[in-house]
């Protein structure tokens, strides 16, 4: 394999774009990328099955497996996603190209695996579907994958899926097996909010990413498309329905590797309108340098801080009635049958509730915001 590096690469990028030198996989990481993957990490039986994998897939006949059958990008072949993707190494500051390839295959899709060292794989189908720079994004986003380390994750949750449920030798029973699968699935459903985020950053054109998550949604049909619509069905998904819709939403989500793409959408816009990202692109951003001194307290805090904003802001109506349990609400089994059945005006839905005697007790008595009841804000946020 012949290693290039970006520095080769002159006049970049190919437009005037924002370079991050040094910059941390921590200033685009989304919180809940890294407590899922702690979350992982601690899962009885993990450990095992990592050391067995690592050691035993085949990374040599998966790099010869896309050399054989996939088109390498190169100056020579699909040069301009060549260009996209130094362009994206330069800008994040990624000193070792990851070698990347062309796979014929009409679902639109990318992918960064591998175990040793990343390899990042596009399908046609997403060549043809986008443009220039909603193609950037998408290489970014897989550059941002390889920067994070997300690699290697990505390649035990394929090969688990795929194979490992057939292999004798894994020592877990396949409940176990199905346990750290999900628990992957979760992990990597996160990893693709970090992995937009760094796709905004290598592009710098939100409009762009917006519209490539529209296309991979709906095909290429940008005219019949509006990105505001689009991302009003975020909100209506977000918000709709009832506890039932809510249990459904999980349940269609365990089996995906992606979040549902007005999902990611909003996010990634929501976070390019915060301080955070203009901070990045103003040049304040976390650097690998100061990666060795960085406190695992307080990735905790943080992940425990966008967590508990999320319960409060969110319009879900499961994440409500948690946020109404963490904050000591009364009567729990008249909320939840209200939700379910869609009743109210009983005198638990009214605020009263009555005991084994008759006496009604007062439920909607204003409560000491500094009491003892309440949920503390988040530290370290």
């Amino acid at each position: 394999m012949t290693e290039r590096s970006h520095e080769s690469h002159e006049n970049v990028p190919s437009r005037q774009r924002r370079r991050f030198a040094g910059i941390s996989s921590r200033a685009y990481e989304h919180p809940a990328d890294r407590s899922a993957l702690v979350a992982l990490r601690k899962l009885s039986g993990f450990d095992t099955v990592f050391k067995t994998l690592s050691g035993l897939l085949p990374e040599r006949s998966l790099r010869l497996l896309f050399l054989s059958d996939s088109v390498r990008v190169s100056d020579a072949q699909f040069a301009h996603l060549n260009d996209m993707l130094r362009d994206a190494c330069y800008i994040l500051d990624l000193e070792k190209v990851p070698p990347m390839y062309v796979n014929q295959d009409p679902q639109p899709n990318a992918m960064c695996i591998g175990l040793d060292e990343p390899i990042i794989v596009v399908t046609t189908g997403l060549v043809e579907l986008l443009d220039e720079e909603e193609m950037r994004a998408v290489i970014g986003h897989e550059v941002g994958h390889a920067l994070s380390g997300h690699a290697v994750y990505r390649t035990i949750l394929l090969f688990l899926t795929s194979i490992a449920l057939k292999v004798a030798w894994i020592p877990l029973g396949n409940v176990a097996i199905m346990a750290i699968v999900t628990a992957l699935r979760e992990w990597f459903r996160k990893s693709e909010l970090s992995a937009d985020r760094a796709g905004l950053l290598v592009g710098q054109d939100l409009q762009a990413s917006m519209r490539g998550l529209m296309k991979i949604a709906g095909g290429n049909h940008l005219h019949e498309m509006n990105v505001d619509a689009f991302l009003a069905q975020a909100d209506e998904y977000e918000k709709g329905g009832d506890l039932r819709d809510s249990v459904l939403k999980i349940l269609n989500l365990l089996p995906r590797s992606h979040p549902f793409t007005t999902v990611r959408a909003a996010e990634l816009k929501k976070w390019s309108e915060t301080r955070d990202y203009q901070r990045i692109m103003d040049g304040h951003y976390p650097r690998r340098d100061e990666d060795k001194d960085t406190s695992v307290t307080d990735s905790f805090r943080e992940s425990a801080a966008h967590y508990a904003d999320t319960v409060r802001s969110s319009k879900d109506p499961l994440m409500k009635l948690v946020g109404d349990i963490a904050g000591g609400a009364g009567d729990l089994g008249g909320k939840l049958r209200d939700k379910f059945t869609g009743q109210g005006g009983s005198a638990a839905g009214k605020g009263g509730a009555t005991d084994g005697s008759g006496d009604s007790t007062r439920r909607d008595e204003p409560r000491n915001p500094d009491g003892p009841g309440t949920e503390p804000g988040p530290s370290g946020s």
